[in-house]
């Protein structure tokens, strides 16, 4: 199918919906247009156009210099979004064409257009993703006519525009959502929105505009998307009836947390679209429970399951040994001493087991494993000392996932910021900081002159610098973390599979 084909099926697809629903008015500024946004916010606002409730229409804006707005231009803003999982045990799929973007904007290029969306009296809302690492200062040279580098100075730069534009009015301010994942994104990038108006010397009455008129909400996102289904592509094109560039891929569960006032969400009404986004005036146990849960179940058990020979989480889920070492984990140690309502930490962990389980996502454990002494600090350990206060005893599951940890990272430098692992003779790259790396080859290098596993563990526990305090205080945790580890040195990879807690652990009937 040539090229022009491609666009005129695609297009035509959307705009039978565009001619009961639009065109609409240009209320979004959208920072980002990754996979991620395309496949959750941008699909939100297309949900709530097809039922009525919002009638905006999202400007994409690349947040870098290399991007996609020019393939998102050649299909006149629509692509095809591909939902696919579990829901109740049932295998769910949808397929729908997206067409909530009305243009795509290159800033490096087209600066002056951006200037003009962001001075327009209908814009109210921002959208952003310019990964972990965007929300950050740098500084940077005052001038308007020019785009800046980072996306904190872009949105002061914008935001001074639509001021001097809207002569200060503080009806005309804008609500930020941001959803890059990172603690506060809002309140950090108001934080240097501000450092840049003061450096720029734009003046009392803007930086009071700022903080009066507009909204820098926190946020919490969480839906997996894997992206471009490249090795499906040719056989969804077939069944589609046209070829998509900028096809995406997601899951079926998705969850939008904001922490702001609930008068805002009649402004952006999700709910009424029957959409799982929750406004709240603390998103703290929202965090906690997807950061201990989903994360904490990741980090918990992928590096024992590696290095049982498993490659992804689907083959962990599948395996008879570890799927239940993780439900385990989940239902008997990381659920129970969660701080909030038990029905509904229970339905979310069972939700999250499903979500592990879906055949159509293939996510590496490899892939989860960059970094995991930082993450099993975040993710697991509070799980493991809350368990210990409730219960006065360790939980056998988080405890074989930091022996796991410390066999993982037996391994030779490569490079400042990765080691060289075995398993079962094949290489395996270890990824941290170098740091960290750095002390786990001198720990280990020493362990494999002495055959001393005692105090390999005591180095470890011991280390504050990653764990934030002594875990050899924690009484029987070293002796604990020693008998696993030698057990792994040897090959037994099998991870303690107990029921401590058997009314936690029925996932199946909680998830029904």
């Amino acid at each position: 199918m040539n090229c022009q084909a491609t666009h005129q099926s695609i297009n035509q697809a959307a705009l039978a919906a565009h001619r009961a629903t639009g065109p609409f008015p240009e209320k979004i500024l959208q920072f980002g247009e990754g996979n991620f946004l395309r496949g959750f916010a941008d699909w939100k606002v297309d949900e709530l156009n097809r039922q009525g409730f919002f009638n905006g229409s999202i400007v994409v804006v690349q947040p870098v210099k290399q991007g996609l707005v020019d393939v998102l231009q050649q299909q006149q803003g629509l692509y095809t979004l591909l939902l696919r999982g579990i829901q109740g045990g049932r295998l769910v799929e949808s397929r729908q064409v997206i067409s909530s973007i009305s243009r795509a904007l290159n800033p490096y290029t087209q600066w002056a257009a951006v200037v003009e969306v962001a001075q327009s009296p209908e814009l109210r809302f921002v959208f952003s993703n310019t990964t972990e690492a965007g929300i950050a200062y740098a500084a940077e040279v005052c001038d308007a006519t020019q785009c800046p580098d980072t996306f904190p100075a872009k949105v002061a730069s914008l935001l001074h525009a639509r001021f001097q534009a809207v002569k200060g009015d503080a009806a005309k301010g804008l609500v930020f959502l941001p959803c890059e994942l990172i603690e506060q994104n809002g309140t950090k990038l108001k934080e240097y929105v501000l450092k840049h108006a003061v450096a720029w010397q734009l003046g009392a009455d803007f930086i009071a505009w700022v903080n009066n008129a507009n909204y820098f909400l926190n946020t919490l996102v969480d839906r997996i998307v894997p992206g471009y289904p490249r090795e499906e592509a040719a056989k969804l094109a077939v069944e589609l009836g046209y070829e998509d560039k900028l096809l995406v891929t997601g899951e079926i569960f998705h969850l939008w947390v904001i922490e702001g006032p609930q008068h805002l969400a009649a402004e952006i009404p999700f709910h009424l679209a029957g959409l799982n986004v929750v406004w709240t005036a603390d998103m703290t146990p929202y965090r906690s429970r997807k950061v201990r849960v989903l994360n904490g179940a990741h980090t918990a058990s992928v590096l024992g399951a590696f290095l049982a020979g498993l490659n992804t989480v689907g083959e962990m889920m599948k395996d008879p040994v570890f799927g239940k070492f993780v439900q385990q984990a989940v239902f008997d140690e990381i659920v129970p001493v969660l701080k909030m309502d038990a029905v509904d930490r229970r339905k979310y962990a069972a939700a999250v087991l499903e979500r592990f389980n879906n055949p159509f996502i293939k996510h590496e454990l490899l892939s989860i494993s960059l970094n995991s002494v930082s993450k099993w600090k975040v993710r697991v350990l509070p799980s493991l000392l809350d368990y210990v206060d409730t219960f006065g005893k360790l939980p056998p599951s988080l405890t074989f996932s930091l022996a796991a940890l410390i066999r993982f990272y037996d391994g030779t430098p490569v490079s400042e910021r990765e080691l060289r692992g075995l398993r079962q003779g094949q290489p395996y790259p270890i990824r941290d900081d170098a740091g960290i790396l750095s002390f786990f080859a001198a720990q280990w290098k020493q362990y494999h002159a002495t055959g001393e596993v005692k105090q390999l563990v005591q180095a470890v526990l011991s280390q504050t610098q990653f764990w934030g305090r002594d875990l050899t205080l924690i009484e029987g945790f070293a002796a604990a973390v020693e008998a696993r580890l030698s057990q792994l040195i040897k090959g037994q990879t099998q991870p303690p599979l107990v029921n401590q807690h058997p009314h936690e652990t029925d996932a199946i009937a909680l998830a029904n």
